[in-house]
């Protein structure tokens, strides 16, 4: 019987959810975009071939499936560190279910079948889901505390796991049409409801997530209680007595879990950057659905703070590693960078969120430099080497001890790898967005979209060589002649725009300006919110060809931030480059890069799976007999960030001086 009455809701979900409200834009699924491209495609495809079966062996080598047959057995001794290691399962599977989604394999369908039965196993009668204390309920982890969620607010991350293991369910429920994994969540998720609320315990989860899951269950189900209770977790943050609200420390003070303050009450990125991007995403998805303007307001003056004052040049987060966290205003150090890839991840599904909630191509703009820069750059091109920290540079005479340059397949904390696994398969469905007859084309892959425009269908082919080339090609197909605008993003980098803040800018401005092309036809056009409007009667065949600017810029930063000054950084469309060892003598540090530095560019096919490099003659600064210091002019070589620490440990800089001002003398 309650099989029959979850069929039920699922299948009128749609009816109940309707009448609800929610985002004014709406994402394309990815499941509706085809792509055909040499950049994501390739990506994707080791994904799934090499990323997820590499994390799928390593949850099961380190212990962390074991953990959930031994809780199915209620014997045993938790085998690996951390509490939340069975969300490295989760994560996994929802990357796997992604790739079902839109690549069928019936050897990986199963393995997730038998993955999601011993979950099951592992579950209690009345739903909790948590091997760290179910193994042996008097001898728990050290972080779980003696009874069930004790020390939630800290340690205990049960609600992380089960946030994850919610994400999970969503998305294998959507890829496969099962209930297998969802009832396991749902049954998990009742639980929760029943035990935190208004009327009943209070607390602000430790490691935000399962505001989130909440959320996905409740677009599934259209049960009310989960985004109610999604909305209340929020709602506890800020209250609790037991921080020193004048301590500077953030531990103490309860900034870490951004439970300082209430969130309506908070207005810059704090704490640790990867749980503050999945609370402001949970913000904005009560926001979007609840209508709650105050939360609104919060998250938009903390996105401002972290675009203005907390981000790195390269779409990285979360600058101090000590808490993994944000750093005060300003606090962008370059030889210490945390940057970590789970953080990279969070700030992708916050911009999309804000991009959503207002229809401003800012938001893409930051979405893009993350996911082009800071985020694939932590997972190596193999598909199964990755990066927990991105650092900003790497010195041979200082080696943090998280900024080493070399590639782990894994990590006794090893959320980032899962998280890839997890993000990278849903990449095409950040590309396009739709709000009644407006058709937003926001990312530039090549591909084959299909949707529904005042229900007629309509196809959108898109053929571009990017993020190598700013030529742009987009063919509207609809099946029947229909009007409709398009709204074309222009990336703040193509209208002189580094960053939507004062943070970085440009030293050398383009003049050259987007051109736009319907049918072969110069068009003019406006742009509102960063978006080129194109207004017409579409039919079979039209074409729109929009050409942006591919400059080298130098990028220059705000001058508080006091490691970047006299320096540039360089960027090309949407990536930022950095110099690397094996292209310049086996050292980068002794680079400077003059105003009057003239770049030529070249794609390299063979070069780390085909990047587009920059050239150009500079100075750089050598010791003659370790006795003398000069400078001699070499040839230069700039590669996309991303792409970096392929080829072996050596040195590293995405900043670069443009003038000697002081020469560091090391004593061995």
């Amino acid at each position: 019987m309650k099989r029959i009455i979850l069929a039920l809701i699922i299948c009128s979900s749609s009816f109940l959810y309707g009448q609800q409200k929610d985002y004014p834009i709406q994402a394309v699924p990815f499941t509706q975009v085809k792509l055909t491209d040499n950049f994501w495609l390739p990506r994707i495809e080791i994904n799934r071939t090499v990323t997820i079966p590499a994390s799928f062996e390593r949850c099961q080598s380190t212990g962390r499936i074991k953990n959930f047959v031994m809780a199915a057995e209620k014997q045993g001794k938790f085998c690996t560190t951390f509490p939340f290691d069975d969300t490295d399962i989760y994560k996994t599977i929802e990357g796997a279910s992604f790739s079902l989604a839109v690549h069928p394999d019936a050897k990986l369908e199963a393995y997730v079948d038998s993955l999601i039965t011993i979950i099951g196993k592992a579950q209690e009668p009345d739903g909790y889901l948590y091997t760290a204390r179910t193994i042996n309920p008097n001898a728990p982890h050290a972080w779980a505390g003696k009874e069930r969620w004790e020390r939630e607010r800290e340690l205990s991350h049960e609600l992380y796991n089960a946030g994850h293991l919610y994400e999970a369910a969503a998305a294998h429920f959507l890829a496969t049409k099962k209930k297998n994994l969802l009832n396991i969540a749902l049954k998990n998720a009742d639980l929760v409801c029943s035990v935190f609320g208004p009327t009943k315990k209070h607390v602000a989860p430790g490691h935000e997530i399962v505001e989130m899951g909440l959320v996905k269950l409740y677009r599934i189900t259209g049960k009310a209680e989960y985004l109610s209770t999604a909305k209340f977790f929020i709602g506890e943050r800020g209250h609790y007595t037991g921080y020193d609200p004048k301590s500077n420390d953030s531990w103490k003070s309860g900034a870490y879990w951004q439970d300082n303050k209430p969130v309506v009450m908070q207005d810059e990125g704090e704490g640790h950057a990867v749980r503050a991007g999945y609370l402001y995403s949970a913000v904005a998805d009560v926001a979007a659905l609840t209508g709650d303007d105050s939360l609104l307001a919060a998250i938009d003056k903390i996105w401002n703070n972290v675009v203005d004052k907390k981000m790195y040049v390269q779409g990285g987060v979360g600058a101090i590693g000590d808490g993994e966290r944000f750093g005060n205003n300003y606090e962008l150090p370059n030889a210490t960078a945390y940057n970590e890839t789970c953080a990279a991840i969070a700030n992708v599904y916050w911009n999309q969120r804000m991009f959503q909630l207002h229809g401003d191509a800012k938001y893409i703009d930051i979405l893009e430099k993350s996911l082009y820069n800071g985020l694939i750059s932590g997972v190596g091109l193999d598909g199964k080497s990755f990066f927990y920290t991105n650092a900003m540079q790497i010195k041979n005479s200082f080696q943090h001890k998280n900024m080493e340059g070399t590639r782990s397949g894994w990590f006794e904390c090893s959320c980032c790898p899962t998280n890839l696994a997890r993000l990278i398969p849903s990449i095409p469905g950040y590309m396009y967005a739709q709000k009644d007859d407006n058709l937003y084309i926001n990312l530039f892959i090549n591909s084959t979209m299909d949707l529904l425009i005042g229900n007629k269908a309509v196809q959108v082919i898109q053929q571009n060589k990017y993020p190598w080339d700013g030529a742009l090609s987009f063919n509207i197909n609809p099946k029947q002649a229909t009007a409709f605008n398009l709204l074309v993003r222009i990336p703040g980098w193509a209208q002189n725009q580094a960053i939507p803040s004062t943070l970085y800018r440009f030293q050398n401005n383009s003049t050259e300006k987007p051109v736009i092309r319907v049918n072969g036809q110069p068009i003019e056009y406006t742009i509102t919110n960063g978006y080129a409007y194109i207004n017409r009667t579409w039919k079979k065949n039209d074409k729109v060809e929009v050409n942006l600017p591919m400059e080298v810029r130098r990028v220059v930063a705000n001058e508080n931030l006091k490691d970047d000054i006299g320096k540039i950084a360089l960027q090309r469309g949407p990536l930022m480059y950095c110099a690397e060892w094996p292209d310049n003598n086996g050292k980068t540090s002794n680079i400077i890069i003059p105003a009057s530095t003239h770049f030529t560019t070249e794609f390299k096919p063979a070069l780390l799976n085909g990047v587009m490099v920059l050239h150009a003659e500079v100075p750089a600064i050598v010791v003659n007999n370790s006795e003398s210091v000069a400078t001699v002019k070499q040839s230069f070589t700039a590669i996309p960030y991303y792409s970096w620490a392929n080829r072996g440990k050596g040195e590293m800089m995405v900043w670069f001086p443009t003038q000697v001002k002081d020469v560091d003398i090391l004593a061995k």
